[in-house]
């Protein structure tokens, strides 16, 4: 099996900074791309950003310039560095990969974490 594991959530005032991490382990040939999620009470879950293995970013248009994906290939972990935080980016940000499993029947698969809370508020 895959998992994904999120940590670095919590409370933080608005303008101050949080840094989530995702780790993925498991029955991994390779992880294709990584990337981080978020849903807000009554709305849909949106895309906030992903890495693929080359190092290729994409940013959602509401965290453009403060926040920042990135990863370290070797430990399989993606890391989201978010900084100016808003009241508006207070989520369940769940973590996404997309990987190539090492089972005898291998293939290419999309999996979740649980999600981790961040509330941004005074």
């Amino acid at each position: 099996q895959v998992q994904l594991v999120e940590s670095g959530g919590g409370l933080v005032q608005p303008g101050g900074s949080l840094r989530l991490s995702c780790a993925a382990s498991g029955n991994i040939l390779s992880v294709n791309s990584m990337g981080w999620y978020r849903q807000a009470p009554g709305k849909q879950r949106e895309l906030v950003a992903d890495i693929r293995s080359g190092g290729s970013t994409n940013y959602g248009d509401s965290v453009k310039g403060r926040f920042t994906i990135y990863r370290d290939n070797a430990k399989n972990t993606v890391y989201l560095q978010m900084s100016s935080l808003k009241p508006e980016d207070t989520a369940v940000y769940y973590c996404n990969a997309v990987i190539t499993n090492s089972g005898l029947g291998a293939s290419i698969k999309n999996y979740w974490g649980q999600g981790t809370q961040v509330t941004v508020s005074s």
